[in-house]
């Protein structure tokens, strides 16, 4: 098995929000805002190559959205989907499999693109993996997350009849692969374990959104079920903490990995590095 980070750009998201109660005199120390109070945020994708097998873990905003919903979200940096999946070797008809971790736009909508005014699957030769649960909460959203599942990055994936389910029971796609399902960002989201070079990778999607994030009381204000979020956190810290489990952060600006340790405040950031460093 190899893994390869996909890097798809930045965009910016409010502070405030991304923080829920924590105040900012504390937070903008973590991630210092813009004078709109915007701070920059990593779209960081992972690329599991095993085999015969090519597994892409979410795929960031994309490119189709209109000129007014991408202004709101100030997309930038050199890196995109395309361009980062060409640079390491790999076409978007190599991709076998497209794992979506949850359905918000930030998180799959570069997995459906804009031909001509059609929209087509970005992978045309990829399984698009989520679970039932989870679509039906996406497909049926509630007024609190609507803005967040957009039609046009879900409804292409079951139309092409490329849509599979994974189950809490069935939920390996590829040897050394495992699923947490937690529900306190969204409802059933899917957070990968991949073992990898004697290490357990842990995929932290929104869970734990960046380094920033590791103290249990820092939620997103985006939760739908917060006080969930504090113990599905709690439970994954520890068990990281215990068993030396290595955090892959998908939105954190500037690290991509870290590990945890326990100490009198709880746990909290023991050491950054690159996935590629191990």
């Amino acid at each position: 098995m190899k893994l390869h980070v996909i890097n798809t750009g930045f965009f910016k998201l409010d502070g405030g929000a991304m923080f829920g109660v924590v105040p900012k005199s504390i937070w903008q120390k973590l991630n210092p805002p813009d004078e709109n109070n915007l701070c920059t945020w990593a779209m960081r994708c992972l690329l599991v190559e095993d085999s015969n097998r090519l597994m892409l873990i979410d795929n960031g905003i994309g490119e189709k959205q209109d000129t007014k919903f991408l202004s709101h979200h100030y997309l930038h940096g050199d890196d995109n989907l395309i361009n980062s999946l060409h640079a390491s070797g790999f076409s978007e008809k190599d991709v076998t499999d497209m794992f979506l971790t949850h359905l918000h736009f930030d998180h799959c909508g570069g997995g459906v693109k804009r031909v001509n005014d059609k929209l087509e699957l970005t992978f045309p030769n990829a399984t698009y993996w989520s679970n039932e649960e989870h679509w039906l909460w996406a497909t049926q959203p509630n007024a609190r997350e609507k803005a967040s599942f957009l039609k046009e990055n879900i409804f292409p994936m079951q139309e092409s009849g490329h849509l599979r389910f994974l189950s809490q029971e069935e939920k390996s796609l590829l040897p050394n692969f495992d699923i947490d399902f937690v529900s306190g960002h969204t409802d059933k989201m899917m957070i990968p374990k991949i073992d990898y070079k004697g290490k357990t990778i842990c995929y932290m999607a929104d869970l734990i959104p960046s380094t920033g994030h590791i103290p249990v009381p820092y939620v997103m204000g985006y939760d739908t079920r917060p006080l969930l979020t504090l113990s599905e956190k709690e439970k994954l810290l520890n068990e990281a903490a215990d068993c030396g489990y290595i955090l892959f952060f998908e939105h954190d600006p500037v690290h991509e990995c870290c590990t945890v340790k326990k100490t009198e405040k709880g746990v909290r950031l023991d050491q950054t590095f690159k996935l590629s460093e191990l």
